[in-house]
């Protein structure tokens, strides 16, 4: 079974940090990219950040580029997004994917909900 379990989400003020998690299982975690990906309800989803399988290559969006940093332990099959600066425009419920491409999401977590208070 494969398994993406994100956490680390909560309710924050603006100006304030959380670091989400992924723990993954039943694939083989070095074989994947990985990807933070929001949505708020109504609107299209957003891909976040990404970071590449092996050659440390990382991906931002524009709108948190120098506030978020992705990360990736393939000893512990974990995935993290530090989230600094917060915004209220970052509240979102905060998916992982993992794909075996650049820009392709094979599987899916259930996600973690992110909001941030004015």
């Amino acid at each position: 079974e494969v398994q993406l379990q994100a956490s680390g989400g909560g309710l924050v003020q603006a100006g304030g940090s959380l670091r989400l998690s992924c723990a993954v299982s039943g694939i083989t975690f070095d074989d994947y990219a990985m990807s933070w990906i929001r949505q708020v309800p109504g609107k299209e989803r957003e891909v976040v950040s990404c970071t590449s399988k092996s050659d440390g290559s990382t991906y931002y969006a524009d709108f948190v580029k120098g506030r978020f940093t992705i990360s990736r332990d393939n000893t512990k099959n974990t995935v993290y997004l530090q989230m600094n600066s917060l915004k209220p425009e970052d509240t979102a419920v905060y998916y992982c994917a993992a794909g075996v491409y650049p820009g392709r999401y094979d599987y899916w977590g259930q996600g973690t909900q992110v909001t941030v208070s004015s």
